[in-house]
């Protein structure tokens, strides 16, 4: 691991200590070969003092056991009737999976305990249809999780509640998680499948408020696997709950979790509840990071060269864009002495893994913002390579270089970038 990777971690670890994930573990990840690596990384995250709490699926092995015993399920997943061979299989895998759990467990030096805290109920006649051994969620029992927690010990949920007179029930996986995610008030609720969930724009990951979670599904409903439309959902009733962030990601790939975890590009699909981005003036301890950010971009020619004094010098100017305290984008604002109605729009910048996710644009409606409240009538940008997005993005149209104030127009001429001027009419 390279000192910078391990600097980005620590820079997770104070927010995240003593906090709570509920991890909810697809049966056919469990049945990958990757089950032993993600094992290992919930051993990491358990070093940082992080609690976990793990909820698995069943569909795969209860699959597996029907072939193998000859009996057709009703349901695999815990939602539809379940009738009493279905609960028979459904106890089968759950009792195949507990054991794979604690051997795991034991080869990465892990206490583990399998538990009974699903109080369940029937779900009684839905559309007129008896449920039979389906069941619902009644309550968690959290004290009982959170003391084997408070010991050190990893519970692990299985998809089966249980009521005062000792029946057993099949119940859905997710539903679960999301009730114990809320129970907990945990800090994460990371759903591990076979995909990464939604692909956003392009990019590996999306990210959606709560609002925007639920027009996302709303919308594309159709489009969107089951599997995944549920996820989606009870990750969102877990944020209006109380839990902070929901994640889908890929759990049969190599190291998802961690990079989910301690990353704020992330690579998989994340639902928050809390204040998540913000824009706010950037501070003087903020300028080595901004050098960091524009580093690339400066070194082709997108942006001018500005070292870590310059930017400290000219800090009033700048804002920056974070994500869960991470600066993954900036942009200036500079009001020019002698022109009080003229401003530009400077160093606009968004770090790669948040491209194409609508940060440059809220950036540019920000200072526009500021500059329309400051009284600016004509706001500026010069551009070598990226006009065609202030023009298509944020409405500004080409202009000449007297335009220019003169200490502006001198310092264009003097760097010879030739940058296209463009301007916007604010009043």
């Amino acid at each position: 691991m390279r000192p910078s990777e391990l600097r980005g971690i620590l820079a997770y670890t104070s927010k995240f200590r003593d906090k709570t994930f509920v991890l909810s573990i697809d049966s056919d990840v469990i049945a990958h070969p990757n089950f032993r690596n993600l094992i290992l990384d919930i051993s990491v995250l358990r070093s940082l003092s992080i609690d976990i709490v793990v909820v698995h699926g069943a569909s795969y092995q209860i699959k597996s056991l029907s072939a193998a015993l000859n009996v057709t399920p009703t349901n695999t997943d815990g939602m539809g009737v379940t009738d009493e061979a279905t609960l028979r299989l459904s106890i089968l895998a759950a009792n195949q999976i507990a054991h794979e759990f604690l051997k795991t467990f034991s080869e990465a030096d892990q206490r583990a305990a399998v538990t009974n805290a699903i109080i369940a109920h029937p779900s009684g006649i839905v559309s007129g249809s008896d449920q039979c051994w389906t069941g619902r969620v009644e309550r968690v029992d959290t004290a009982y999780l959170q003391s084997l927690v408070e010991q050190g010990i990893i519970p692990v949920v299985p998809p089966l509640g249980f009521d005062g007179e000792g029946r057993t029930f099949r119940v859905n996986s997710d539903g679960v998680a999301q009730e114990v995610a809320g129970a907990l008030k945990a800090a994460k609720l990371i759903y591990l499948t076979n995909n990464n969930g939604v692909v956003g724009a392009g990019s590996l990951s999306a990210q959606f408020a709560v609002s925007e979670a639920a027009d996302y599904i709303k919308k594309h409903r159709a489009a969107l696997a089951p599997d995944t439309v549920s996820k989606l959902e009870h990750g969102l009733a877990a944020c209006r709950n109380g839990v902070n962030r929901a994640h889908l990601i890929n759990g049969q790939q190599e190291e998802a979790l961690l990079s989910e975890v301690f990353s704020n590009e992330g690579i998989g699909t994340m639902i928050y509840a809390s204040d998540y981005e913000a824009i706010r003036k950037a501070l003087k301890k903020d300028a080595r990071p901004i050098v960091r950010l524009i580093k690339n971009s400066v070194q082709e020619g997108e942006l001018i060269p500005r070292s870590e004094a310059d930017i400290a010098a000219q800090i009033g100017d700048f804002f920056v864009f974070e994500i869960d305290r991470n600066i993954v984008g900036c942009v200036a604002l500079h009001y020019y002495n002698g022109e009080p109605r003229t401003a530009e729009l400077k160093c606009l910048f968004v770090s790669g893994g948040h491209e194409n996710q609508g940060v440059g644009r809220k950036l540019m409606n920000f200072v526009e913002a500021k500059a329309r409240q400051a009284g600016v009538e004509n706001l500026l940008v010069l551009s070598t390579r990226t006009f065609n997005y202030f023009q298509q993005k944020g409405g500004f149209t080409d202009a000449d270089i007297d335009l220019l104030p003169p200490e502006r127009r001198a310092e264009y001429e003097a760097n010879k970038r030739n940058s296209k001027v463009l301007h916007k009419k604010l009043r």
